[in-house]
């Protein structure tokens, strides 16, 4: 198998927080323009607490996508780097690409805790997977 395939997940999860950040951008600047806020309102804290969860969501969502998907990041690059990627490593990190996007779609729409939960943990489920094989080939037995 071609390690550069392994990529093709590494540039979905970074296209997914450029989709995150313009909706965000595309569901804040509006409210803020249509609520007058003054500058001293424009603080992280008390945009916070002055927004609606259709405002606030995309942004916590935005947040979450600096979380574990950095984990994923380091762990494609160093399979990638040590020629490691094979076909188990390829649907895991799809499987933690589609799952973060489902997440995303719910965190900034509809926003069913529940089943952001289930789909986070399965995401951090596929990831955990991914880390801990690579620590076992990569470091434990090279």
């Amino acid at each position: 198998m071609k390690r550069e395939m392994i990529l093709a997940p590494f540039f979905a999860m970074i296209a997914l927080t450029i989709a995150v950040w313009v909706y965000m951008y595309a569901r804040r600047l509006p409210f803020i323009l249509r609520s007058n806020l003054l500058p001293q309102q424009l603080t992280p804290l008390e945009l916070a607490r002055v927004s609606p969860p259709g405002v606030a969501n995309p942004s916590d969502n935005l947040k979450n996508l600096f979380e574990l998907p950095t984990i994923f990041y380091a762990v494609v690059l160093c399979l990638y780097a040590a020629d490691r990627v094979d076909g188990t490593y390829l649907r895991a990190a799809w499987l933690f690409v589609a799952l973060r996007v489902l997440h995303s779609i719910v965190h900034c729409t509809f926003n069913s805790i529940p089943l952001r939960f289930w789909l986070s943990a399965g995401s951090a489920m596929a990831l955990w997977f991914m880390a801990g094989r690579a620590a076992l080939e990569l470091v434990i037995s090279p």
